[in-house]
C-alpha cells in the first residue's frame, strides 16, 4: 500500500486524493504493481540461480508453503504453483546437497502431490492460461528426480496427457516458431528454450513479459552485464526482493482497469493521455480484453477512438480474447460491450455495425449468466469480478432485455453477503467486497431496504478492512496474483460510492439513501 493508504478510512475528499496517489503512481511505477508468485519463482531457482536474490526465492517458497504441504489457494489452484516449488527445491537439493528445511518441505511437497494425484481423488482443475502444458512439464521434471531416487513417479492428472506439451517441443526443436502467446510460458520448452533464433527479447529486455520465459530462453548468465533479458530479470527481482511476478511489465492492463474504474464510479483522476498509447504489454500478445478497456478509457478521457481494432476479434456469437481461444471470457465480452457501448451513446449517427454488436455481446452474456445469477470468468478466482463487470455493463448497454439478469445479479449479491458484512468466495476480502458494493450501487436498484443494509453493512466492513496491506491472490495467469493498484482502484471506487450514497448509521439499522447510478 502506498503512504496514503490510511486516508482510505476517512471522508470522501479523502478518497479523492488517494485516487489522485494512486494515479500518480501509474506513472511513477511503469512497469505495474502486481504480487510475486509461487510459481514464477520456483521457476527461476531451477532456470536461473545465477541470478541475484536466489537465496531469498528460496526463503520466499519456504514461507509461502501450507500445513499441509501445498503452495496456494484450495479448490484445484494449489496444484501448479506447488509442482513448481516441489521440483524447485528438489533441484536445489540436487544441485547443493539435503539442507534440512529444504528436504522437509519438498518432501512435505511430494507427499501432498501424491495424494491430490492420487487415481481416484483428483478434483477439476482451474482454467489457468496453459495449465495443460504447464502440469506435464512439471511433472516430468519431478519424475525425474524421482527415479534417479528409485520412487513411483507422479501421475498426470485426468485428460493431460503431453501431447500438447510435446508439439511445442518438437516445434522448437525443430526451428518452426509457435504463437506469441505460447512465449509468456516458454520455460515450459526445457531445453528447446534455450536461445531458440524464433525468440528474440523485446523492450525492456523480456520474453513473453515472463520473468521465467525469459530465463528459459537465456539459459546461463551472459557475459555481457548490459544484456537485456539480464537486465530486466536484475531489475525484476529487485523489485520484489528476489521473488518475481507471473507476468511484468503489465503497464497498459494496469493503467487501463485503473482509470475505467475510477470514472465509472465518478471520480475524475484527469489522466494525462500519454498514459493509454499500447493496447498490449510488451511481449504480449494485442488482446481483445485490454484493447478494450484502453478504448473505453481513452474515450471515457475525452480522447476520442471509434472501437474498429475490435472488430479483429470478432466471432459468429461473441468476442474472443484473442483469435483462436479456446475457451469463453464473460469479462471480455463485458468490457467489449462497455466499450462499444459507451462510444455509440448518445451518438446522432447510426452505426449500425456497432450496435449490432452491443446487442450481440449483451445476448451473449445474458445467456452466460448461471442459474444463482451470478457469472464467472476465466480470467479470476471470484465470481463477484465476472458479476460486477457483466452487470453493470448490461445495466448500462444491454437495455430492457437485459433488465431481469441484472436483478438476477443483485440477488445473488445480497443473498451471499457474509455475517460480518464481507462478500468473497473462500473468504471476505476487500476486493470481492467492493465488486459486490458497486453492482448493488451501480445498477440502479432505486429505493430497496435490502440493498440499504447490505450497503451500510458492506461499506462498514471495507472502511475496517482498506488499510490492511495484504492482498489474496484471485487473478488467473500461470498462478493466482494481485495485481495491487487494480485492487486499489476498485476499493476506492467502492468508498466513493457507498459515501456518495451518504451511508448513515442509526440505532436501529443502517441504511443508505440516494445511491443513484453514475449516468453516462
Amino acid at each position: 500500500m502506498t503512504s496514503s493508504a490510511k486516508v482510505l478510512t476517512s471522508d470522501h475528499p479523502g478518497v479523492r486524493a488517494a485516487a489522485g496517489e494512486l494515479v500518480a503512481g501509474l506513472v511513477s511505477e511503469p512497469w505495474g504493481q502486481v504480487s510475486a508468485s509461487v510459481y514464477e519463482t520456483a521457476r527461476l531457482v531451477t532456470l536461473a540461480p545465477w541470478l541475484n536474490g536466489h537465496t531469498a526465492r528460496i526463503s520466499f517458497l519456504l514461507a509461502r508453503q501450507r500445513t499441509d504441504g501445498g503452495w496456494g489457494a484450495p479448490d484445484g489452484y494449489a496444484l501448479v504453483p506447488t509442482l513448481s516449488a516441489t521440483e524447485a527445491l528438489l533441484t536445489t537439493m540436487a544441485r547443493t546437497g539435503p539442507a534440512p528445511d529444504v528436504a522437509v518441505a519438498a518432501h512435505k511437497g511430494l507427499r501432498a502431490l501424491s495424494g491430490w494425484l492420487r487415481p481416484g481423488r483428483e478434483s477439476p482443475l482451474p482454467d489457468l492460461p496453459a495449465i495443460e502444458i504447464i502440469v506435464p512439464a512439471l511433472v516430468s521434471a519431478i519424475n525425474d528426480e524421482l527415479r534417479t531416487a528409485g520412487i513411483d513417479p507422479l501421475p498426470l492428472p485426468p485428460g493431460m496427457d503431453g501431447t500438447l506439451l510435446s508439439a511445442v517441443r518438437a516445434r522448437l526443436a525443430a526451428g518452426a516458431g509457435v504463437p506469441k502467446k505460447i512465449l509468456h510460458c516458454l520455460e515450459v520448452a526445457g531445453d528447446a528454450a534455450r536461445g531458440t533464433r524464433q525468440v528474440s527479447p523485446v523492450p525492456p529486455g523480456t520474453v513473453g513479459a515472463s520473468p521465467a520465459a525469459t530465463a528459459a530462453w537465456l539459459g546461463d548468465r551472459p557475459a555481457d552485464p548490459r544484456d537485456p533479458a539480464l537486465c530486466y530479470l536484475d531489475t525484476v527481482a529487485a523489485r520484489h526482493g528476489g521473488p518475481v511476478p507471473c507476468g511484468t511489465p503489465i503497464t497498459a492492463f494496469e493503467r487501463s482497469w485503473v482509470l475505467s474504474t475510477l470514472a465509472g464510479a465518478g471520480i475524475d483522476a484527469a489522466p494525462p493521455a500519454y498514459l493509454l498509447a499500447d493496447p498490449a504489454g510488451p511481449g504480449l500478445p494485442p488482446d481483445a480484453d485490454t484493447t478494450a478497456m484502453v478504448l473505453l478509457t481513452l474515450n471515457q478521457s475525452g480522447v476520442r477512438r471509434p472501437p474498429d481494432p475490435l472488430w479483429a476479434y470478432e466471432t459468429a456469437t461473441h468476442f474472443c480474447t484473442w483469435p483462436g481461444e479456446d475457451g469463453f471470457s464473460t469479462s471480455v465480452n463485458a468490457h467489449v460491450l462497455e466499450a462499444f457501448g459507451y462510444y455509440t451513446a448518445n451518438r446522432p449517427d447510426p452505426l449500425t455495425r456497432e450496435r449490432a454488436a452491443v446487442r450481440k455481446v449483451a445476448r451473449c452474456l445474458c445467456e452466460h449468466q448461471r442459474a444463482d445469477g451470478s457469472w464467472y470468468d476465466r480470467w479470476h478466482a471470484s465470481a463477484y469480478y465476472a458479476t460486477v463487470c457483466c452487470a453493470l455493463a448490461l445495466h448500462r448497454y444491454g437495455g430492457g432485455a437485459s433488465a431481469a439478469a441484472v436483478r438476477r445479479a443483485v440477488r445473488w449479491v445480497l443473498a451471499t453477503q457474509r455475517a460480518d458484512g464481507s462478500w468473497g468466495r473462500w473468504q471476505g476480502t476487500a476486493e470481492e467486497t467492493a465488486y459486490a458494493l458497486q453492482t448493488l450501487l451501480l445498477t440502479g436498484s432505486g429505493p430497496d431496504d435490502a440493498v440499504d443494509r447490505a450497503v451500510a453493512r458492506g461499506y462498514a466492513y471495507l472502511r475496517g478492512v482498506a488499510d490492511q496491506p495484504d492482498i489474496p491472490a484471485l487473478w488467473h495467469d500461470k498462478d493466482l496474483y494481485a495485481p495491487t493498484a487494480i485492487v486499489r482502484s476498485a476499493v476506492l471506487a467502492a468508498l466513493h460510492l457507498a459515501h456518495r450514497g451518504r451511508v448513515v448509521h442509526t440505532r436501529a439499522a443502517p441504511h443508505v439513501v440516494d445511491a443513484h447510478p453514475v449516468r453516462r
